[in-house]
């Protein structure tokens, strides 16, 4: 990730794309998601990104939902981890509202914040620990040469296994469908408690 220019977006207002269906609106199936997703541990609300445009397929919610589950709370990896994958994924689309979301779950997993911040800005971070820096090798290397080099595969191998390889690419490739979710939303950062993401040249 080559930074050539940033700027730094405004806070937008959210659009009308995927208006959530009022409560007494849903169908069986909806309301049967939406109180789900409610409970813990997501304790979620379907009027909020992405989950309002997830319901509109409830079907496909409820497998997202199931996938999510998964790899948020039950991969071989660590929050710090897990996390910086999910904000490597935002970073590449540029998805404010992930990166708004995942950004302080990332600091409270144990990120370094300057490993982040570099993150933001499009650049390798210095100063990343051996495991932070066989993932970011993992996953900057499939967004940006569409392969993965032997070397970068045994550190990843030799960090996570192949089981924690795997799930480094279930959550690039669920926060993609994610990312892709929220910007066709035009989802934005709700407030800016979490510095935007700038804008890279491409």
């Amino acid at each position: 990730m080559v930074v050539l220019g940033l700027s730094t977006p405004a806070l937008a207002q959210e659009t009308s794309r995927f208006a959530a269906p009022a409560p007494d609106k849903l169908t069986a199936e909806q309301k049967a998601w939406a109180d789900a997703i409610s409970a813990p541990p997501r304790n979620a609300k379907y009027a909020n990104p992405p989950y309002r445009a997830y319901i509109q397929s409830p079907e496909l919610a409820k497998r997202l939902s199931n996938l999510s589950d998964y790899l948020r709370w039950n991969t071989s990896l660590s929050p710090r981890l897990s996390e910086m994958a999910i904000l490597i994924t935002a970073r590449q689309w540029t998805a404010q509202y992930e990166w708004f979301a995942h950004y302080p779950l990332a600091i409270k997993g144990g990120l370094d914040p300057k490993v982040a911040d570099a993150l933001s800005l499009g650049k390798r971070p210095d100063g990343m620990k051996p495991d932070e820096t066989a993932l970011y090798d993992l996953a900057t290397q499939l967004y940006r040469d569409k392969k993965v080099s032997n070397a970068a595969y045994k550190a990843a191998f030799d960090a996570f296994g192949e089981r924690g390889i795997m799930d480094i690419i279930g959550i690039i490739g669920y926060y993609d469908l994610v990312s892709m979710t929220l910007i066709t939303m035009e989802a934005q950062s709700p407030n800016d408690s979490v510095k935007p993401l700038p804008q890279l040249d491409k």
